[in-house]
């Protein structure tokens, strides 16, 4: 599942009529502009990373826009960050069966059924990752970081562990592996006479 589809979707709507329409758009330029374009450096094109991390970053800032009152950035709390990763829900690609639902537990349900659609705790992990760096490339502080937020991990984890008893899959936490040090076959002990 690509999260950067739900979100660009997110994003078209969010900006919706925010955006004023400019009589010149798609009206052609003069040549003149055109050479002069030519002779200013582009910039690199941004990493996938990069570009997912701001179009993530802008969608957010336009969800704080869009709330009522607006919310700015220096208001926002983990609050807002939780409440906008409940919304995305709605835009979710993963079926996430219900207590009440037959196929609850099953990885592979052998029929269709009417439990939500959500997003998949993969996905808002990796946009909580984002979002966060971001935050402080925008000059905030990694200590008062509303996606580092101890709420956001808790949040996360629950919404892991629901996902993955509804799919009857558990997520096995990976061991780390420890550097062990093997002793070389070809060295022997030294027998020196005391």
């Amino acid at each position: 599942m690509s999260h950067g589809s739900s979100l660009d979707i997110i994003e078209r709507k969010l900006n919706d009529g925010d955006r004023p329409k400019d009589s010149a758009e798609g009206s052609s330029r003069s040549g003149g502009d055109h050479q002069q374009q030519q002779l200013i450096p582009q910039p690199a094109p941004l990493s996938r990373y990069e570009s997912q991390k701001r179009r993530d970053w802008n969608t957010f800032g336009q969800y704080l826009k869009n709330q009522r009152p607006p919310v700015s950035l220096s208001q926002c709390n983990c609050n807002h960050v939780l409440d906008f990763l409940r919304y995305l829900d709605q835009f979710g690609k993963t079926k996430v069966h219900l207590h009440g639902c037959v196929f609850f537990g099953q990885p592979d349900p052998p029929a269709p059924c009417t439990c939500p659609l959500r997003q998949a705790w993969g996905s808002l992990d990796a946009l909580i990752g984002r979002l966060r760096a971001a935050y402080e490339e925008h000059g905030g502080s990694p200590e008062t970081n509303p996606f580092g937020n101890g709420a956001i991990r808790v949040f996360l984890r629950e919404v892991r562990e629901c996902q993955a008893k509804a799919r009857g899959i558990p997520y096995k936490k990976k061991k780390k592996k420890k550097n062990q040090i093997k002793p070389r076959e070809d060295a022997k002990p030294s027998m020196q006479p005391a």
